[in-house]
């Protein structure tokens, strides 16, 4: 079966073809050898997210971080169509989108975090403790990626994108979608829900690299694929943040 995923980063069906090094050419791709590329770019988003943290807590305004942000947003999104696009390119691309990412995820972070003390941390801890929980899971063979469970992440990640993607529009003509991304508990219960499949599309990547591995696809891939893990993340990051204050919210 050839995988499929709702990470763009991992989507498409020759991710890992198309390479020399399948007839025994070069260096090839290690589940290792990704691990430590990811861990790379965890410490360039650590990097600059400190960064910005630093500089909002220590100005107290969130304009002082509104160039980096902006940056970080516009900037993470263009390297990462680059590196979709160019995957030989990733060893270069990856840590950059990194940088930008931590830029945004910084600012975000203190913001919420000058407002709910506390939730910043929470998330983080969540975060891991979420992405190490599903990777021994995935590991003991407790869940794994078989097609009905990828074609129904795949599904449900692609309508959370669509109802994200048709507020933004809608949001330029001043209509806004009611309930769902307020702090009631429809909000808050859609809020979960995007939580448990951004943390599901975590499998996905698991069985991604896992399959590279396999394949023997080049080295760079190793870069490619923490890049894809780290877009997985990132997601699972910003959902978690904003379910947490949306519970910690008390204009409800």
């Amino acid at each position: 079966m050839e995988l499929k995923t709702s990470n763009p980063a991992f989507a498409g069906a020759d991710t890992y073809s198309g390479s020399a090094v399948h007839v025994g050419y070069g260096p090839t791709m290690t589940i290792s050898g990704t691990v430590n590329k990811a861990g790379i770019l965890m410490l360039c988003v650590l990097a600059t997210a400190f960064y910005t943290w630093s500089q909002f807590f220590a100005t107290g305004n969130p304009s002082s971080v509104g160039a980096m942000t902006l940056v970080g947003a516009f900037g993470g999104l263009g390297v990462a169509m680059v590196t979709i696009f160019k995957k030989e390119w990733s060893p270069v691309t990856a840590p950059i989108y990194a940088l930008l990412e931590g830029l945004v995820l910084g600012s975000l972070s203190a913001t919420l975090e000058m407002r709910f003390p506390g939730i910043a941390i929470e998330a983080v801890a969540l975060t891991f403790g979420t992405c190490f929980a599903l990777l021994a899971a995935y590991r003991s063979g407790l869940i794994r990626a078989t097609e009905k469970f990828t074609l129904g992440i795949v599904a449900a990640t692609g309508g959370i994108a669509l109802v994200y993607f048709g507020s933004m529009i809608l949001g330029f003509f001043g209509i806004h979608i009611p309930g769902i991304f307020g702090n009631g508990p429809v909000g808050i219960l859609f809020s979960l829900a995007v939580v448990v499949i951004a943390a599901l599309n975590l499998i996905l990547d698991f069985s991604a690299i896992e399959e590279g591995a396999l394949r023997g696809a080049p080295k760079y891939m190793e870069w490619y694929s923490a890049f894809g893990l780290m877009v997985t993340l990132i997601w699972l990051y910003l959902e978690i943040i904003r379910l947490l204050s949306k519970l910690r919210d008390d204009r409800r």
